[in-house]
């Protein structure tokens, strides 16, 4: 049906004035400043004043709406207050220009669904959520709703004294879970889901009896389609409604601060769906979106790129960020993708990007957002992390912008992983051929601070999950993966860990299904469990395994020289040197008796750790009750040490 602009126009100017039939009335929370501050890309706290607000206006409690939309002719809200009236409730648009709309609505309630009605310039009608919603309808439905935050955290104590847990110098063990497939209450329905109250009784509990510090958390901001995993936002200031409603979120937080856990965000600032109630042609124009499709356009997400150089847009992308940090008590925010966001050429071919204005491929409109980002979060949040998802070799990715750097706190070590898991796929017999291989990491550690990840990305899509990337028949492949945690751990910086990877999962991760729970039933499974349970409270036991982890005071090569034994012995070093441990890997399933290893500085006495222990369903049979120390040198305090190490495994001395 064509659009009737004369009748809207009519509309919209007969509805504009108070009266006491449910219309628009105009008032506006906004200040000249916050008008201005908005369209610079300095308003960090949107969600204060845009999307819907209960408040009181003279005498009389509504909702007042407040949306940005620059390119549109007249925007409605309409809702079931309103049976969907696309014509009846009109919002006026701001005398100064700045593309903002907002009214108030008396009368109108907490738990209303609604969205806006917006007319474009070339006559286009689009019926958009709000982009600032707390809370929408559980997908497919596609509404928002109108709802408050209130919520009396329990949490005090943890908020006190985070910014220890949260320290760099502090212990990071993080397992990565996503919500849905965690664990079902009907493994058989891809659509049963834990709420977050239950999430609260089942996954609280397990994540601190394994020994994690944190847990980072795939997107729970809202999102439409299943299969995206959360990547795809619509909603970034709102918990999916899968599980329940905010407040159910926040209650998950709080049980994790309660019992010490953190919790980290997974957070998409990298590219948004093209779904029509989202934002992507939000008032029939590119407003949110680059226009030039050639930075504006995902080709690897079939998604749309933040137009970085709008002030409106970047102050809606760090007021989400704060967002979540202020109103949900959220520890750190792991930021996805921003290699796609610092490059113009990424996944482009020639003649399908345009250099910036000195050449280069970065985007500088970007890099600005991304260090903006940064500062503005460290500054009002000095207790918590940013993490970036960066795999190229960009410099100062985690260094403060006052060096140049973004000012991410942390890098997710790319090299690393595909370096580690590239030497554990080969056969034993191969590795000591490849032990260069093995060793690199340390030589560009130091450049950043690094997180180890093994996340969700290394187990879909045809990579097999971790068991399976193990060489040898089946005691081979968890003695190998027993040995990859312990190397995993002992090697300085942050640790992340997919869930299920923990105890062995057989099977590729399926969103659509649950972990395979059933496994722990089985001795190899249960005893991996019990070693990374193991390795966790070694390492947040053990000072030395953390308090330098990115120092170069904190680690030092011992022994390389044994190729073909494929044997290697490294320290992981404290501030007091009796707090030092000794780490040695035997690569190869050959049991080394009385292995000889020269040491400087100190005895150690004790085998702290052994993931050949019968507790992880190991041989149990080679390990060092009692350690044979000789004094070598008195002078220069070298120490022999003779051990056993036991087949492919580590062992922790101290």
């Amino acid at each position: 049906m064509p659009i009737d602009i004369k009748k809207i126009q009519e509309t919209f100017e007969a509805a504009n004035f108070i009266d006491t039939t449910g219309a628009v009335w105009n008032y506006s929370l906004l200040t000249d400043d916050d008008v201005q501050n908005f369209q610079n890309g300095t308003h960090y706290a949107l969600y204060e004043k845009f999307g819907s607000h209960s408040i009181e206006v003279n005498g009389n409690w509504g909702m007042y709406f407040c949306v940005w939309a620059p390119n549109a002719r007249f925007v409605f809200v309409t809702g079931n207050f309103n049976d969907w009236s696309k014509v009846t409730h009109p919002l006026t648009a701001r005398w100064d220009q700045s593309g903002i709309w907002e009214g108030f609505i008396p009368g109108f309630k907490l738990g209303e669904l609604y969205k806006y009605h917006i007319v474009g310039t070339e006559n286009t009608v689009t019926d958009k959520g709000d982009p600032f919603a707390n809370y929408w309808e559980l997908r497919p439905m596609t509404a928002s709703i109108t709802w408050d935050l209130h919520y009396s955290w329990k949490d005090r104590e943890w908020m006190a004294n985070r910014k220890k847990k949260n320290a760099l110098d502090a212990p990071w063990s993080v397992y990565e879970v996503h919500l849905g497939s965690w664990q079902r209450p009907d493994p058989s329905d891809e659509h049963s889901y834990n709420s977050y109250d239950q999430l609260v009784a089942r996954l609280v509990p397990y994540v601190k009896e394994m020994g994690f510090t944190h847990v980072e958390l795939m997107p729970v901001t809202e999102y439409p389609f299943d299969g995206s995993w959360g990547y795809q936002t619509t909603g970034y200031f709102a918990p999916t409604s899968r599980f329940g409603d905010p407040q159910g979120f926040m209650r998950l937080i709080d049980a994790f601060h309660a019992v010490g856990i953190g919790v980290i965000l997974d957070w998409v600032p990298s590219h948004f769906p093209y779904d029509a109630h989202g934002l992507y042609l939000f008032d029939g124009e590119h407003t949110y979106e680059y226009a030039d499709m050639r930075k504006g356009y995902h080709p690897d997400w079939n998604s749309y790129i933040f137009n970085y150089k709008r002030g409106e847009v970047k102050s809606f992308l760090i007021s989400s960020a704060r967002f979540w940090l202020d109103q949900f008590h959220i520890d750190g925010l792991r930021v996805d993708a921003v290699s796609s966001m610092l490059k113009l050429n990424y996944s482009r071919n020639e003649g399908e990007w345009e250099p910036n204005e000195f050449g280069g491929d970065g985007n500088l409109e970007a890099i600005t957002f991304i260090k903006h980002l940064n500062e503005t979060i460290y500054r009002d949040f000095p207790d918590v992390q940013t993490i970036a998802e960066e795999a190229t070799d960009w410099p100062g990715v985690s260094r403060p912008t006052f060096e140049d750097g973004l000012g991410f706190g942390m890098k997710w070590m790319m090299g690393w992983m595909h370096d580690t898991l590239d030497y554990f796929k080969l056969d034993p017999i191969h590795r000591r051929y490849h032990q260069n291989d093995f060793t690199f990491s340390m030589m560009y550690y130091y450049d950043e601070n690094f997180m180890l990840p093994i996340s969700h990305d290394e187990v879909v899509h045809g990579k097999s999950p971790l068991i399976f990337k193990m060489p040898g028949d089946l005691w081979q492949k968890f003695a190998n993966l027993r040995l990859f945690f312990t190397y995993m751990w002992t090697h300085p910086g942050a640790k992340l860990l997919f869930m299920g990877s923990e105890f062995g999962q057989t099977s590729e991760w399926d969103y659509k299904s649950e972990l395979d729970w059933s496994l722990l039933q089985h001795n190899s499974h249960k005893g991996a469990q019990e070693c990374l349970r193991a390795l966790n409270r070694v390492l947040v036991t053990e000072p030395a395994m953390y308090v330098n982890q990115f120092r170069t005071e904190g680690f030092e090569w011992v022994d390389l020289e044994h190729r073909a034994e494929s044997v290697m012995v490294y320290k992981r070093k404290g501030t007091r040197p009796e707090d030092d441990l000794l780490v040695l890997l035997n690569m190869t399933p050959e049991v080394r008796y009385n292995w000889v290893v020269t040491v400087s500085g100190k005895e150690y006495t004790t085998e702290l750790f052994n993931s050949d222990a019968s507790l992880y369903d190991g041989t149990g049979d080679v390990f060092n009750k009692d350690i044979r120390i000789e004094l070598t040198d008195e002078a220069t305090q070298q120490y022999r040490i003779t051990i056993n190490l036991p087949p492919l495994a580590g062992i922790i001395l101290k």
